[in-house]
């Protein structure tokens, strides 16, 4: 089952056009939406998910017609907003049970074993008499993923699921992500690269209400191949370098900043070739929408 979106426009009451003629087509399995805050990606998941309507444009799952038949897409969704909340004093098992009941699950011996598969399945049965107000982070994510699981949904929306766990929490998501997004269709709306490096078969970037690139990961990063460069640069000279190349990105390393350059041949003797990741492929399409002389990105330092 495919998700097709032909020419998707939404521009809200002041003006701002969060989609301009979008059009995507979603394969099954794990497809990353990338892009900067006020992209567009949370106006697109939330037509998709039939809680916004569309200015124009068409989206079809399979033959469900998403922007006019919302009673059959709701039947087969499973939707994992940015933010959400659950009552802090509800425990685990019994709230998921409350949802299964929403969901249409009505024999009681099959919902309790659907509601006990998942939360074995997104590692809380330990803990499934908790309250949710004790579950940390990653663990109030994980149970989102049980309650979007529920009647196993075709399409699974996800909106920066990642924002604000930490790095072990991270991990942990990510791979319960990556074990559901083989049958079904699963967006993966986020605006850190990481996420769909490490996930994505296919992914596209949007900027500004537009979609910049629809690709293979892998192919887009092949395509770079050769023409990003790198140097360390004093602080003083930074000024020069963004005037005269294409920076698309710096970071700080050890007090000194590492910029990455695309250039077809070598822009100079103290730069050498670096072999690009996703990230590159990112900043480099963001730069071109842009304009390069405007469009360096800071990336965090690692740590």
């Amino acid at each position: 089952m495919q998700l097709s979106i032909r020419d998707l426009s939404k521009t809200y009451p002041n003006g701002t056009q969060a989609l301009n003629a979008v059009s995507l087509d979603v394969p099954p399995g794990m497809f990353g939406l990338l892009g900067p805050n006020g992209a567009g990606k949370s106006t697109l998941m939330r037509i998709l998910a039939t809680l916004q309507d569309a200015d124009t444009g068409s989206v079809t799952l399979g033959d469900i017609d998403v922007l006019r038949e919302r009673q059959k897409v709701r039947q087969t969704l499973g939707y994992l907003p940015q933010s959400f909340g659950f009552h802090p004093r509800a425990r685990a098992e019994r709230l998921l049970e409350h949802f299964a009941v929403l969901k249409g699950i009505a024999e009681p011996g099959v919902r309790r074993d659907v509601v006990a598969a998942l939360l074995q399945q997104t590692n809380l049965w330990e803990v499934r008499q908790h309250r949710l107000g004790t579950f940390s982070g990653g663990m109030r994510q994980r149970f989102g993923v049980a309650v979007a699981l529920l009647a196993n949904p075709k399409l699974i929306i996800v909106d920066e699921p990642t924002a604000g766990l930490d790095p072990a929490e991270r991990v942990r998501f990510l791979n319960l992500l990556s074990e559901i997004g083989e049958d079904s269709v699963v967006i993966l709306s986020t605006h850190i690269v990481e996420d769909v490096e490490e996930l994505c078969s296919r992914m596209a970037i949007i900027d500004r209400g537009e979609i910049l690139l629809e690709a293979e990961p892998s192919r887009a990063v092949a395509e770079l191949r050769g023409r990003i460069w790198q140097r360390t640069v004093k602080r003083g000279e930074l000024p020069d370098v963004e005037r005269e190349l294409a920076v698309i990105s710096m970071k700080l390393l050890a007090g000194r900043t590492m910029v990455h350059v695309h250039a077809d041949s070598s822009p100079g003797v103290e730069f050498e070739p670096v072999e690009p990741g996703l990230e590159d492929v990112y900043f480099s399409v963001m730069a071109g929408h842009h304009g390069r002389r405007s469009a360096t990105f800071r990336v965090e330092t690692a740590s």
